[in-house]
């Protein structure tokens, strides 16, 4: 990458707009990371700041909309709206430019009538259309060194998925006006390290460029949303929670490791044994739940059937005496090839039988799809996941702790020296103990 902006990247905006230094007061200069040779330089003047069209070879294409929020101006006589940045999910709602002195039909103002043609491109219905419409390149003012002025930060690339007008109160009579609002999907950049290359902005701005050739350089979700249009973005919305996803790969042990023999080993210990499958989950759940230092005490195994998504039962103790409180946890344990997939219906189950204050544990000798992780976060469903190569990392490490390395026999010594009842018990019975 050339020149890029990095996401959440504070940026020195001067009033000299000198595109020289690379860095001004130990900040990227805003005009060094946005110039584009030949041409006129980037400017985040006003809140809408739409560059200029120029005529490619399929037709006038308009570059970039730079979208610019004074979060310091919000609620103010001038500035009445307050715009909402939620970049961890991919949301900004942006308030257009009409104002309450505003004389010009609605609509037209500089600022909204630039939006309102972006809006109309990002609603193509062919992936042509669609390649010539503008990216929204979103900013907002930051305070730095005490001073509300000269520092912007760097929020993504957006979309407009709505666009509708809104009714709102300003002035000092408190008289109203209408005004256009901007629902904006901000794409996700993990695909380019969470930055955004500004050679793809350059090459939008040469007439001599088709909209097929600068596509190419554009972020890999933008690409993905020129082909296939609004349907696929929840697959290309930007979420933070997807750093807390890890890739199926990651949950498997390596081809060929010691880890992959003691998984396989596992599996074929238990495959068409559940209640046996379910006795290690248990003891396996505790020693992870012990870990953080709390106090856990396991229950009893479900019947084969009716469990209605709970295998084992057990008691997470937190803090003591008045200060104490006990959470039902509840297990599901599931015995499947060591290359299987947990879905997130399979999860959800679980979920659905958790109570106000419960926790579930899901443990398994396979690996959870990255739907279902993310699902579990963005909805936080309090569940743990140990998959199967943080099953055998356990075990592993209680046989060398007491079974002088022997995993079989630490196996069979998990079964037999704890059995656990099978009982028809409601859960919250264990608080009782």
């Amino acid at each position: 990458m050339g020149r890029v902006l990095g996401m959440g990247e504070t940026l020195r905006y001067t009033s000299a707009k000198d595109s020289g230094p690379a860095t001004v007061g130990g900040y990227s200069n805003f005009y060094f990371v946005t110039e584009s040779p030949g041409q006129k330089r980037a400017l985040l003047e006003a809140g809408i700041n739409p560059m200029a069209k120029i005529t490619a070879a399929a037709g006038v294409r308009r570059p970039a909309v730079m979208i610019r929020s004074s979060p310091w101006k919000a609620g103010s006589e001038q500035t009445p709206w307050h715009d909402v940045f939620d970049l961890d999910n991919g949301h900004v709602r942006y308030f257009g430019d009409h104002k309450f002195d505003t004389v010009k039909p609605l609509g037209s103002t500089t600022g909204n009538a630039a939006l309102l043609e972006v809006f109309d491109g990002h609603q193509a219905p062919t992936a042509e259309g669609r390649a010539a419409a503008p990216p929204l390149l979103l900013f907002r003012s930051v305070s730095r060194n005490g001073k509300v002025k000269g520092h912007v930060e760097f929020c993504g690339v957006g979309l407009i998925e709505r666009a509708e007008r809104v009714v709102q109160w300003a002035g000092r009579a408190r008289t109203t006006f209408t005004n256009y609002v901007f629902d904006l999907a901000v794409i996700d950049l993990a695909a380019e390290g969470d930055k955004l290359d500004w050679e793809w902005i350059t090459a939008r701005r040469v007439a001599g460029r088709s909209d097929a050739e600068v596509l190419e350089l554009a972020p890999t979700a933008w690409r993905e949303w020129v082909k296939h249009g609004h349907s696929v973005l929840p697959r290309v919305r930007r979420r933070v929670a997807r750093s807390r996803v890890i890739k199926v790969r990651d949950q498997r042990p390596a081809s060929g490791s010691a880890a992959e023999t003691d998984l396989e080993a596992v599996y074929r210990r238990f495959d068409g044994d559940k209640h046996a499958f379910e006795a290690l989950a248990s003891a396996v759940a505790a020693r992870v739940m012990r870990a953080s230092g709390h106090s856990y005490t396991e229950g009893w195994l479900t019947r084969r059937s009716g469990d209605g998504g709970a295998d084992f039962v057990g008691r997470l103790d937190l803090g003591s005496g008045l200060a104490g409180t006990k959470l039902v946890v509840l297990g599901q344990a599931k015995c499947i090839k060591p290359d299987s997939l947990v879905s997130a219906e399979q999860i959800a189950r679980v979920v659905a039988r958790l109570r106000r204050g419960w926790i579930g544990v899901y443990v398994t000798t396979g690996a959870y799809s990255e739907p279902a992780q993310l699902e579990m976060v963005e909805d936080q469903y309090p569940v743990v996941l140990i998959n199967g190569q943080d099953l055998v990392k356990e075990l592993r490490e209680i046989a060398r702790e007491d079974h002088g390395g022997d995993l079989s026999g630490c196996v069979e010594h998990l079964l037999n020296s704890r059995p656990l009842e099978v009982l028809n018990r409601r859960p919250e019975e264990i608080l009782l103990g």
